[in-house]
């Protein structure tokens, strides 16, 4: 029996076509908009980082402070001096510390906010992001007053009996991780809060009937459901916190040397282009690294929650 094929707009086999260049248009037209972000990327972001990797293999010439180009190895094996490696090894300390200090405290508040309801959870979260309407050095400035030696922080340990005398704070390694911890401490709430507020209520209940306690809870159903927000929380603190500048800057002063103020020192005073590229370009390398270490297990962690 003979099939004759519609010529109607609905018939599948007619519309086929239409479809394909509507798609093929729309996929074009999606491409043309991607187009300014992709310029600016490789305007402010591959370019300069291509710049910096040709510098790191160069050479500075100390009679002229010329910047001599080459593919010398130079710059990378200068790394590893105890005058630059040591800065280098505290600052991934004191990252490291930071994002455990930021995930510690940033955890129960997320999940705080994640419990209120309506107006009362709106109020949390914009308690949260206040201090983001305020500028960066400004909020440095704001923790400096605050752990000064005769500032409110001693002022309260001196009126509990725990301190006697000065702390001296200020222009250490803890007080530059207290202003990392305080700034950096609503991105980690943040992504903390998308997580847990995602987590179905039933289940929490479903563990309760079940027996378990709260603790048991935590540690078997919320921390695991949580944990692509906790791989992102410590992907946003740890990365820019390795290679912080201003922080270091007014709160360590010129008694502790990070990372960021060694490459600053090493452009600005030195005017060693090529050693400063080279720590530069080692530093990305290793946040590169980190970065998809822990992008890859974010992805394993959502595909286990779904």
């Amino acid at each position: 029996m003979a099939v004759q094929l519609s010529s109607e707009p609905d018939s599948p086999v007619s519309a086929d076509p239409v479809q394909r260049r509507w798609r093929l248009r729309l996929g074009a037209t999606w491409h043309l908009l991607a187009l300014p972000g992709v310029g600016w990327t490789v305007l402010f972001f591959l370019a300069p980082l291509g710049l910096l990797l040709v510098y790191s293999f160069g050479s500075i010439n100390l009679l002229t402070l010329q910047v001599q180009f080459g593919w010398t190895l130079s710059n990378y094996s200068g790394i590893f001096q105890s005058l630059y490696l040591d800065p280098i090894l505290r600052s991934f300390a004191l990252s490291a510390a930071a994002t455990v200090a930021c995930l510690l405290i940033g955890f129960p508040v997320a999940l705080r906010i994640s419990r209120a309801q309506g107006r009362r959870q709106a109020a949390l979260l914009l308690a949260v992001m206040i201090p983001f309407w305020t500028s960066f050095v400004v909020r440095t400035y704001g923790i400096y007053d605050v752990i000064a030696d005769n500032g409110p922080l001693y002022s309260v340990l001196h009126a509990l009996g725990l301190v006697h005398g000065y702390i001296h704070i200020l222009y250490s390694v803890p007080g530059i991780g207290i202003g990392i911890v305080y700034t950096y401490l609503p991105l980690m709430v943040l992504p903390l809060f998308v997580s847990l507020e995602r987590i179905d209520p039933a289940l929490l209940e479903a563990a309760g009937d079940l027996g378990a306690a709260p603790l048991r809870t935590l540690r078997r159903v919320i921390i695991p459901l949580a944990t692509p927000g906790i791989i992102a929380g410590c992907i946003l603190v740890a990365i820019p916190a390795t290679g912080e500048y201003v922080i270091p800057q007014i709160l360590g002063g010129d008694k502790t040397l990070m990372f960021g103020n060694v490459v600053a020192d090493v452009f600005e005073d030195l005017g060693n282009y090529p050693f400063g590229a080279a720590l530069t370009i080692a530093l990305t390398i290793v946040l590169m690294i980190a970065l998809v270490f822990l992008r890859s297990r974010s992805y394993r962690a959502e595909e286990a929650v779904s």
